[in-house]
């Protein structure tokens, strides 16, 4: 019998909901048949929400370390020493500092390989700020972590069915029209490509590419990034025969319902590609970072400060998170096996000269 995946799972802000969703997500124990879970947090935390929450039929396996994780039980690595001060729904340097050390102990972990992949409970950006975090959230700092050969990370937000990339993350939106350049949207076009094939198993992506003004632009009318920088882009990556399409309103893109005709869509911004997206999926949706060698999945939710410690907030999206991270890791190892040894190409441009077939003596005979 094969060992079963080992997921890593940061405990996140432990004055948000993190551990509500997780006591509720693991109170159903059939989620130990599908995987071994590896908690990075502190077990003196865990407690107080099991209080709180009056989940008393969660029981966490302790561990000092990963390779001592055992199936069929919840094993937690204690990586917070000291006693933290709980304060339910607030901001506190000390919450950020917990976050901060989960989440550095479950990524040497994930360089080492004593895990398989990382589902990360949702952080203060702010509060988690330090001399070695300073990044506007986790895709930036896995991206500086895990990068080694140019490769860029890219955030998408997806579910089953529908899946949202972003050009730029977390920035301030007077900067947006600045940071976007012909070659970003290309690169991030090239990612999600490959990301559609490789990681969800979409043999012939298409590919939809918003504008950044209103009605895109109007043929300069309303802002020219369209016309310059987006439409270029886009044509460039028909170019290389990647499937995509555009630069369309957003407005319309949504209203009418033509999101449902593409396999993914990358927005310009942030809340241009999110407010959509959490309309539509915001119990079922995940945080994907694509384009690094490594997998890490995320609920598409924050803290939720505003009702943390009511015993009201969901666990879907941490559960498809959990799910979503399995199948990726899966997808990728699949789609590595049958491409391992390719078969050498036999074709080759008739406008150059220089190439020829690749025939034996019996096939020119």
């Amino acid at each position: 019998m094969s060992e079963l995946i080992k997921v890593g799972i940061t405990h996140g802000d432990v004055n948000g909901i993190g551990y509500e969703i997780l006591l509720k997500a693991f109170s159903d124990d059939r989620l130990l048949e599908l995987f071994n879970p590896v908690i990075y947090g502190s077990s003196k935390s865990s407690s107080y929400h099991r209080k709180v929450l009056g989940e008393e039929t969660v029981n966490f396996h302790i561990i000092s370390r990963a390779d001592e994780s055992q199936e069929g039980k919840i094993n937690f690595v204690n990586c917070v020493k000291e006693e933290i001060k709980i304060e339910l729904g607030k901001a506190s340097a000390e919450a950020g500092e917990s976050a901060y050390l989960a989440l550095d102990s479950a990524v040497r972990d994930l360089t080492d390989r004593k895990i398989d992949l990382l589902v990360t409970l949702p952080i203060n950006k702010d509060t988690i700020q330090n001399e070695h975090f300073r990044f506007p959230g986790h895709t930036d700092f896995l991206e500086e972590k895990f990068a080694r050969n140019g490769e860029k990370a890219l955030m998408i937000l997806a579910t089953e069915t529908l899946r949202v990339a972003l050009v730029t993350t977390h920035i301030p939106l007077s900067e947006v029209p600045s940071k976007l350049s012909k070659g970003q949207i290309l690169d991030k076009l090239r990612i999600l490509n490959q990301s559609l094939k490789r990681d969800f198993r979409v043999e012939n992506p298409r590919i939809a590419v918003l504008g950044l003004n209103p009605h895109a632009g109007e043929n300069g009318l309303l802002g020219k990034e369209e016309t310059e920088i987006i439409a270029p882009a886009v044509k460039e990556a028909q170019d290389e025969w990647i499937l995509c399409a555009g630069p369309f309103a957003a407005d319309g893109f949504f209203g009418s319902g033509r999101f449902k005709e593409f396999d993914a869509i990358l927005a310009m911004y942030h809340d241009q590609g999110l407010i959509p997206f959490k309309t539509l999926a915001m119990d079922a949706g995940v945080n994907f970072t694509a384009g690094l060698p490594i997998v890490r999945t995320s609920p598409d939710h924050g803290t939720a400060y505003d009702i943390a410690g009511k015993n009201i907030a969901s666990e879907e999206s941490f559960r498809q998170a959990i799910y979503m991270g399995i199948d990726i890791y899966r997808n990728r190892a699949a789609y590595d096996e049958a491409r391992k040894n390719p078969l050498r190409k036999m074709f080759f441009d008739r406008g150059r000269d220089d190439e020829k077939l690749d025939l034996t003596k019996e096939e020119e005979a």
